[in-house]
């Protein structure tokens, strides 16, 4: 459901496959659900399935979803083309304690609970308040907890060490004003240093969630990365 600004708007030039991770949404948990490895495996079964003739696959990763995407990328090389992360974790970069800031729901009703909602999503994934609307908070409300504990495994650098082995070219887009992992610049930084030719698109005025409260901007940036030619190599600077 965190696309759901983006699906229609990449439809209109691209086959879109948007499922829900496994652990996650109606998706069944994974054989091992500590591990990064156990959830790309599930996806990887899933896109045999979909892809009988093999074509390779853009394939996006919101926050969570980059180092699966990137674990996903180095099982099945053949069906990966390009990875575009989105707002991710684990690239080793500065990380604050936002998380701390976050408010208990528990046995809280009516106002008390809609109030605590808003600012929890303030706090981790919307920059602006004010585009706090009634699907991102029927968004928040009905996305089931999830029954895997891959999301322990991310921090602080297991983005990185994945992509460091993919010959996939990857590209990343970002919230100017995402919290939990900020400073667009400085993860670029890191994700050049294995691939120096990697581009950074940068949502304005949108927090970790860039994809919904910047969905204009990011929908445009997307897809150009995804009509840009291949680089000669993923790190054709090296």
């Amino acid at each position: 459901m965190h696309w759901v600004h983006n699906i229609a708007a990449l439809a209109g030039s691209h086959q879109v496959l948007v499922p829900d991770m496994p652990g996650y949404g109606e998706s069944a948990a994974p054989a091992d659900v500590e591990s990064p490895e156990s959830h790309a495996e599930a996806l990887a079964v899933g896109l045999w399935r979909l892809l009988p003739r093999r074509v390779p696959v853009d394939v996006v990763g919101f926050s969570l979803g980059a180092l699966i995407g990137a674990h996903l990328a180095w099982l099945a090389p053949q069906l990966i083309r390009r990875l575009v992360i989105v707002d991710a974790g684990g690239l080793n970069t500065p990380m604050p304690m936002v998380h701390l800031q976050l408010k208990s729901l528990r046995g809280l009703q009516g106002e008390q609970l809609l109030s605590a909602r808003r600012h929890n999503l303030h706090t981790m994934m919307i920059h602006d308040p004010e585009r706090i609307d009634d699907v991102a908070l029927w968004i928040d409300a009905n996305t089931p907890r999830p029954r895997t504990r891959v999301h322990y495994k991310v921090i602080p650098d297991k983005l990185l060490l994945a992509l460091r082995r993919l010959p996939i070219q990857v590209d990343a887009i970002w919230g100017a004003n995402d919290r939990p992992h900020p400073d667009p610049e400085a993860n670029a930084a890191a994700l050049r240093q294995i691939q120096p030719g990697a581009e950074l698109r940068t949502v304005p005025r949108a927090g970790h969630w860039s994809m919904f409260e910047g969905a204009v901007d990011f929908n445009r940036h997307l897809i150009e990365l995804l009509a840009m030619p291949l680089r000669a190599s993923a790190k054709d600077d090296e």
